[in-house]
């Protein structure tokens, strides 16, 4: 019953996390929400490491790669899933998101030499058509208002996949807990360089009104610290396989918060879109053999 009230309240919380990007984008820009989210979800895991007195050989962590599934898990696809709400609604780009597994099989064969069945390349291609139905079948659409709002919602579930792929790859013996601050902090200072570049900084008043700072603390605090700690828990408790569950209900509670708090309204064909896409999730994910799946970490 535990890991089940865990894997709703994930789904919760990361579902609300377009509604608080949603928020905030506006007042302290792409960028400006990245190094909020990061911020706060290291501190957020910092404390929690100092309370439980946990000791990381930091000598022995190959900070490369944890540099690398930073700046390709946090730092690049939460920006660009920022700028995307800018175009496109809250709800809309959690659909988009929900194909992130799909774009991780397609990266594992193309740059990680995985081979995939027939039945896994069926559901890329159902996946595929899912997010036409999601844009009402109007592939003009993409070419116009809402190109860049779907575009970069697409780089952002690529980013996911290849992270996903990379750490699986390559971070298999470093705890998650590692992981998880050594991305955060990434992407804290990935974003404070790129602020300082393009001159981007948000002004402090813009974080000073109640719904900024409930934003922030959502955001930061529970998206992105302690969501960590609910879908760890989850893998811990139950499978790696049951904590991934989660992706097929994000989707779900995200056009509920963006229905319910920003009165956005629900394409026609956004049901079944969005049950194409989960059954070209689940299709492309099956693996033949137990340990072969990487396992995803994006979280919204």
């Amino acid at each position: 019953m535990r890991l089940y009230v865990a894997l709703i309240t994930l789904s919760l919380i990361w579902g609300m996390s377009f509604y608080f990007i949603k928020v905030m984008v506006e007042g302290i820009g792409p960028w400006g929400i990245v190094f909020v989210r990061c911020t706060l979800g290291a501190l957020t895991l910092a404390i929690i490491i100092l309370i439980q007195k946990k000791k990381i050989d930091w000598k022995s962590m190959p900070l490369k790669s944890l540099a690398i599934v930073g700046v390709t898990n946090a730092l690049i696809p939460w920006g660009l899933i920022a700028i995307s709400e800018t175009r496109i609604s809250s709800a809309l780009a959690s659909m988009v998101n929900a194909t992130t597994p799909i774009f991780t099989s397609i990266i594992g064969v193309l740059i990680f030499g995985l081979a995939l069945t027939i039945r896994q390349w069926a559901g890329v291609l159902i996946g595929f058509v899912g997010i036409f139905f999601l844009i009402d079948l109007n592939i003009a659409q993409l070419f116009q208002e809402d190109l860049i709002g779907m575009g970069t919602m697409i780089l952002a579930a690529v980013c996911y996949g290849f992270s996903s792929q990379y750490t699986k790859r390559h971070l298999q013996g470093v705890s998650v807990m590692v992981i998880a601050l050594m991305t955060l902090l990434t992407g804290a200072l990935g974003s404070l360089v790129i602020m300082a570049l393009t001159d981007s900084f948000f002004p402090i008043q813009q974080m000073m009104s109640w719904d900024s700072l409930f934003a922030m603390i959502g955001l930061g605090v529970f998206g992105s610290g302690l969501a960590y700690l609910l879908f760890y828990y989850m893998i811990q408790e139950g499978s790696a396989e049951f904590a991934t569950l989660v992706t097929y209900l994000v989707p779900i509670t995200a056009m509920f918060w963006g229905w319910f708090l920003l009165s956005e309204s629900i394409p026609p064909l956004a049901i079944g879109g969005l049950i194409l896409i989960f059954a070209g999730v689940f299709l492309s994910s099956r693996k033949g053999q137990r340990g072969q799946e990487p396992l995803s970490q994006e979280s919204l």
